[in-house]
């Protein structure tokens, strides 16, 4: 009985449905397993956009607090920024021409120091380089990219503030210590390794085909680097500008112990300024009660902030768009 022809196509249907239950039961598990890793990942997206959102509204809220106190013309086109000497109530001195100036003095110094020196760098590291050099001097760039910006600060304070000072000195220049010069030279400084190691995956990222094809038709490197490789990575060159450019504004600390902070309406790069970090910090610190224009005008530096990225962020994007180029 036991070895029946019947009995072995039994056993052979009763296996096979218990497997096919099995299956069944692991199907759904493994569907109802993606379910839930689908809407985990779902509320994560939908958690950022939602603080995202939070946080613009809180700073819009705070905002607006402060321009029904204080002027918007005022504000934004004002010559004079003085809210720590201010009396209570009093809505004068809240000119933040000076912040903008300092902020984007500070910055060109720095970008006109990590652009051309950064970019050069990654060509050489990408290009030039042999193997065991990129591999020594990549991870020493990520690394210099890690110091905190109080060692780069006490860096301008104790040794290049001084040089800057005596150099000018021995070239009958008057130059003080704390100076846009100073911040924007060391915020340079900051910013090279951040810089040279995007823009070095960029290169470094291209095709070999472009490569090979170009010093086929008779280039030589520097020519392929000019007219090939540049082009095709500038979308990826643009976006670590833009990165470099957004940690240049938001840098406070350089700032403070480097160039100071007095608010001086000045472009002369000798001079002390100060900029919109700073003073949000400034105005924000110790205890402050959110009921005055002084502290809301902090927000109002924020929301001015946060729009100046946003449309440099807009521009890189449209850049990016308007002269991407796929190369296979």
């Amino acid at each position: 009985m036991l070895h029946s022809p019947i009995y072995g196509a039994w056993v052979v249907v009763h296996a096979t449905r218990v497997w096919s239950a099995l299956n069944d039961e692991v199907g759904m598990r493994s569907l109802w397993l993606e379910r839930l890793v689908r809407y985990f990942f779902f509320l994560c997206a939908l958690s950022a956009v939602v603080i995202t959102i939070g946080i613009v509204v809180s700073l819009l809220g705070e905002t607006l607090r402060f321009f029904a106190r204080v002027s918007i013309i005022d504000f934004l086109f004002g010559l004079t920024w003085a809210p720590q000497t201010l009396p209570t109530g009093e809505t004068s001195g809240f000119g933040a021409i000076p912040l903008f100036t300092g902020t984007a003095l500070i910055t060109l110094i720095a970008m006109a120091v990590a652009l051309p020196c950064g970019t050069m760098v990654a060509i050489y590291l990408s290009e030039y380089a042999s193997q065991t050099m990129r591999q020594i001097f990549k991870p020493v760039l990520e690394t210099l990219a890690g110091i905190p910006t109080l060692v780069y600060g006490f860096f301008a304070v104790t040794t290049l503030g001084p040089l800057l000072r005596d150099t000018a000195e021995f070239f009958h220049l008057s130059l003080v210590s704390e100076s846009a010069l100073n911040a924007g030279l060391i915020m340079g400084i900051m910013i090279l390794p951040y810089m040279s190691s995007l823009c070095e995956d960029a290169l470094h990222s291209l095709p070999v085909a472009l490569r090979e094809g170009s010093m086929g038709l008779g280039a030589t490197s520097s020519e392929t680097i000019l007219k090939v490789l540049l082009p095709a990575a500038f979308p990826n060159l643009m976006a670590a500008f833009l990165l470099s450019l957004s940690r240049a504004i938001g840098e406070t600390m350089i700032v403070v112990m480097a160039a100071g902070l007095a608010a001086n309406l000045t472009f002369n790069p000798f001079e002390a300024v100060t900029t919109v970090t700073v003073q949000i910090v400034s105005l924000l610190t110790g205890d402050q009660e959110f009921d005055n224009a002084k502290t809301l005008a902090a927000f109002g530096l924020g929301f001015v902030l946060f729009v100046l990225t946003f449309v440099l962020n807009l521009l890189a994007l449209y850049g990016v768009k308007r002269y991407k180029r796929i190369y296979g």
